[in-house]
């Protein structure tokens, strides 16, 4: 279960309604504030206009951010030149915070110079003189554009900060359509493997009988259609998925692709009915509870795959296939019969893309899977897929 949503506003991102709240809060608090001040140093209407238009134009700073911006310096430019009980252009950097985090990158624009000489600017105006030395018109000035470089650079950093997490965030969505087509592209290789295999050696048989057992010959014709009906019907849906995922889809209603269930434990049954089909008797042994779905259908492959080396390298031969689940893990065990050694095509011999793709299922859960032949004679692929029940 994922973890619920945190509801501290320290760490949950404010609305753009709580923001616009926020916003015209700040401004109603710096006008009360700064019109107190202003009516005990006595001010005319010059004053007043200037005081307007510096502190409600805050409200709106993130609707228009360049022009507020622009107004509110402006205007505390006017209140310094004025003598006007002075804010230290607090109003101006929180007016240009905005525009800083939303203006495209700039090289001409030396932020890091900027945000070092502010900083020094700010941490030593404190100590560099009497309490009120700020006060002064130079003085009020220099500290006002230590504020608003230190405003800018603020907003520069979180825009840097955003762009990086959205640049992190487009990548792990990359990595997921990667990993998603490389885990379609193994059902696709398993299908075809599978399904072309069973068509092949029923269409041999259809060959050689074709004269003498004609039935015989129909039968396995009609094999070769159920089956590539079926092949085509799981291909169909995985390319459905596969077209998706490439054009951003993924949203409801994907069409009869996704009425089609995937894969699992029921499927096993069905899997030996079509090796039979091919001269391979499976003996299905099969003793699992309910799995999860990704952990089914990777029961489901390894088996498939197993079953089809038999039919491709074996046939006709007698397999036993083992599905065993306890608390801990699921444990896979596919035999035949047959000729231990296995040829796969092209020379690759025990490492064919097949057996890898069954690894690869393995350890995706941790796990671990061995292929090789019998003492005994035959061939044996062992898988073992740690699960936890406590988990489902």
């Amino acid at each position: 279960m994922h973890d619920p949503e945190p509801h501290s506003v320290l760490v949950r991102r404010l609305s753009g309604r709580r923001l616009a709240i926020l916003d015209a809060a700040a401004a109603g608090l710096y006008t009360m504030v700064m019109s107190a001040q202003l009516s005990l140093h006595g001010g005319g209407p010059a004053e007043a206009l200037v005081l307007a238009l510096t502190g409600p134009p805050l409200a709106f700073r993130r609707r228009w951010p360049r022009a507020v911006c622009a107004l509110v310096i402006a205007m505390s430019a006017a209140a310094l030149a004025l003598g006007m009980p002075s804010d230290a252009f607090v109003a101006a950097a929180y007016a240009l915070y905005p525009v800083a985090l939303t203006r495209p990158r700039s090289r001409w624009i030396p932020t890091s110079l900027i945000g070092t000489v502010s900083g020094i600017v700010l941490v030593l105006s404190p100590i560099a003189g009497p309490r009120d030395a700020w006060q002064h018109p130079g003085a009020g000035a220099a500290f006002g554009l230590a504020l608003l470089g230190g405003s800018w650079t603020l907003g520069r950093a979180m825009r840097e900060r955003r762009e990086h997490a959205a640049a992190a965030a487009r990548r792990l969505a990359d990595r997921a359509v990667t990993d998603e087509r490389l885990r379609i592209a193994r059902e696709l290789h398993d299908v075809v493997a599978h399904s072309m295999s069973l068509i092949a050696v029923k269409a041999g048989v259809a060959v050689h009988v074709a004269e003498a057992r004609p039935q015989e010959a129909l039968d396995a014709l009609h094999v070769i259609e159920d089956t590539s009906r079926g092949a085509l019907t799981e291909m169909r849906r995985l390319l459905g998925v596969l077209r998706e995922n490439g054009e951003g889809g993924g949203a409801a209603g994907g069409g009869e692709a996704d009425l089609v269930p995937v894969p699992g434990i029921a499927g096993l049954a069905e899997l030996a009915d079509r090796a039979a089909l091919a001269g391979v008797r499976v003996d299905l042994d099969v003793r699992v509870g309910e799995l999860p779905e990704g952990l089914a259908l990777a029961v489901h492959r390894i088996v498939q795959e197993s079953l089809t080396n038999i039919v491709k390298h074996a046939a006709p031969a007698a397999a036993r296939v083992v599905v065993v689940q306890d608390d801990r893990e699921v444990r896979v065990e596919v035999t035949d019969d047959g000729p231990g050694v296995r040829v796969l095509p092209g020379g690759a011999g025990p490492a064919g893309h097949g057996l890898i793709g069954m690894r690869e299922r393995a350890m995706m859960y941790g796990g671990e899977l061995t292929a090789g032949p019998r003492r005994e004679g035959g061939f044996a692929v062992s898988a073992r897929l740690p699960y936890d029940r406590g988990t489902q």
